[in-house]
């Protein structure tokens, strides 16, 4: 499908992602949404807001963030990215995301930074291997709790991930130069944090983490299906969320940054791949 790709601009435009957003998230009240009003005013001082419509001309797609500060640094945080059912899986995600990139580059920023939930991994990889973002900060229930049937459940427990714009990971996550994004290393297996069993359709987290080896990668496991994990066994999902919360925590103080994900074609979901001492994307 052919979408049409522009900065969002107009009051209806503005009221058409309040629309979308009240839809992708499924929010029942609007309390969690970004209200029109505010979209107005940001987009007149730094914000960026762009959209995809389809043939229809209907608003489909959106991503916006705003000017923040990151320890003293003038950045662009992130806050929304969201695509309607029915165009997902089509590259719009990625497509708007390297728009926001070339507009923040446009301002003379090469950092976008924004949080995203571990347990998601759909969301993991596509922010670490598509885009080529890094995280090595954990942040506990950022948002407290949601009205929204994706993250009720749960302490929305986030990382944050950092976009270095210009760098040449991310410049061949773009396409801009040949390059290859970091994995886990070509011989021997790698150390995972977390053991796991089946308890039915679910993948449990057993034990403590495993975090006394210091290798210079190893891997945290997630779950596949965290979304309905939450809706369909919400005490599996708080385990998860405690397991995770532990590991990435002491991972991160320990130097370690997660710079990619794997994907795991046996189990479901995958592990961030961690790298000690590894630089910042």
């Amino acid at each position: 499908m052919d979408y049409t790709v522009r900065d969002l601009t107009t009051h209806a435009d503005f009221r058409a992602v309040f629309a979308l957003e009240l839809e992708v998230w499924q929010l029942p009240n609007g309390d969690d949404a970004v209200p029109a009003i505010l979209l107005a005013v940001g987009v007149t001082h730094g914000a960026i807001l762009v959209g995809a419509f389809d043939a229809a001309g209907r608003l489909v797609a959106f991503a916006y963030s705003f000017p923040a500060l990151a320890g003293g640094r003038l950045i662009q945080w992130s806050h929304m990215l969201g695509v309607a059912e029915g165009h997902r899986g089509s590259g719009l995600g990625r497509r708007l995301k390297l728009e926001q990139r070339a507009r923040a580059i446009g301002q003379g920023i090469d950092v976008i930074a924004w949080t995203f939930d571990p347990l998601q991994a759909g969301n993991a990889a596509f922010n670490l291997q598509v885009l080529g973002a890094e995280a090595g900060e954990y942040v506990e229930d950022v948002y407290g709790a949601s009205d929204s049937p994706l993250h009720a459940g749960a302490p929305t427990d986030r990382l944050v991930a950092e976009w270095r714009l210009t760098t040449d990971k991310v410049r061949a996550a773009a396409g801009e130069i040949a390059g290859r994004l970091p994995g886990p290393p070509a011989r021997g297996p790698v150390h995972q944090v977390h053991h796991v069993t089946r308890d039915g359709p679910w993948l449990l987290p057993v034990g403590e983490p495993d975090l006394s080896p210091s290798p210079d990668v190893m891997g945290i496991r997630v779950p596949p299906a965290f979304t309905e994990m939450l809706r369909e066994r919400p005490d599996v999902a708080r385990a998860w969320r405690a397991a995770t919360r532990q590991s990435f925590s002491a991972a991160f103080a320990r130097g370690y940054r997660a710079v990619g994900f794997e994907r795991d074609a046996v189990m479901g979901g995958g592990y961030y791949v961690l790298r000690r001492g590894n630089p910042k994307a």
